[in-house]
This record gives C-alpha cells, structure tokens and sequence, in this order.
C-alpha cells in the first residue's frame, strides 16, 4: 500500500450547472412549472431526460426502489459504472442528502483525475445520461431508499469499470455531516 498513490476527492454542492455534464438534478428549485387539476396542484415539469433507447432490444422504463446502506467514509472507491442503453434516476424517498461520484460519458479505461463529486441534498435527485461513469448509490448516515427510474429490456446495460491496483479515489464524508 506504501506505493499506491490516491486521490482525495472534493465535494462540491449539487447544483444544475455543475452537474450538466452528466446528467439531470432532478429538484423543484428553478424547475418550469404550472397549475393543474383545477388550481389545487403545482406540476413541476419535465426534469430530467429519461432515455431508454427502446430501439435497441425493446428497451422499456422501469421504476424500482433501491434500498442503499450506508458505506465507511473515507470510501476507498474501487469502481465505476455506466449503463450504455439507457438514462438513471435516482430519487431520495427519506429526504436525506447522499453523496454522487461521476465521470463523463466515454469508453474504459476511466481516469480517476476525471470524477467527480457531489453532495446532494435529500430533496434533489439525479439522472445520470446515457453512458455516463458513476458510482453506486451513495447513502451516507443510514440506510436511505431511492426512487430509481432506468431501462429494462434485452441487451447490456450496465458496464463496471475497476481501478488498478496502482491507484485509487478516496471520498471523505461531508464535513457538515460527520458529526451527524
């Protein structure tokens, strides 16, 4: 272990802007919206670019739950991956913020100086874009359920990718959130 050397990722807030490169935040803030069902319901639409490439193997939306415990921060992260059929979302159902880690759409091998790190606030999901390089779900003080919106049907569409031996990422848990 002497010789491996790591990167110490930064957690940088959620925010539209940072986070267009690889997706959606799926939030009300800023959200197009307006009033349905006779003025008794507020319609936040259109948030995130759902992409189940039915072309390709009858591809079909699917919408699950994802039940996530919690991992031991600092996280060595040993791994990436992507889902080349389709678009992933990712919705908290608890309200409880949650750590992403992505990298750009693009083919292997993924170099870890290209990820990035986000802390998502319990009231803001993520659709991560075709192809795009991220880490599984993230839960970080206990076990959180997230609302997942992705493709089913025939082919491939999940893609891991694992770090060498040479190197790795840690991801320390938010400072904010240590003591919580």
């Amino acid at each position: 272990m002497d010789n491996v050397a790591y990167i110490t990722l930064d957690i940088a807030p959620l925010t539209r802007e940072a986070f267009e490169p690889f997706g959606d935040v799926i939030e009300t803030e800023g959200a197009k919206h307006f009033t349905i069902n006779n003025g008794n319901t507020e319609r936040y639409h259109d948030l995130a670019r759902v992409d189940v490439s039915p072309d390709v193997g009858h591809g079909r939306t699917l919408i699950n739950i994802f039940a996530a415990q919690p991992l031991e921060y600092p996280l060595d992260v040993k791994m990436v991956e992507r889902h080349p059929l389709g678009s992933q979302a990712f919705i908290p159902l608890e309200g409880r913020p949650y750590l992403v880690l992505v990298a750009e759409a693009g083919d292997e091998p993924v170099d870890p100086k290209n990820l990035r790190a986000f802390l998502a606030q319990g009231n803001q999901g993520v659709n991560y874009l075709k192809g795009t390089w991220h880490h599984p779900v993230l839960a970080l003080n206990e076990a959180q359920n997230f609302l997942v919106v992705d493709r089913g049907g025939e082919g491939n569409n999940c893609d891991e990718f694992y770090f060498g031996e040479d190197g790795g990422i840690v991801l320390a848990k938010p400072n904010e959130l240590t003591n919580k």
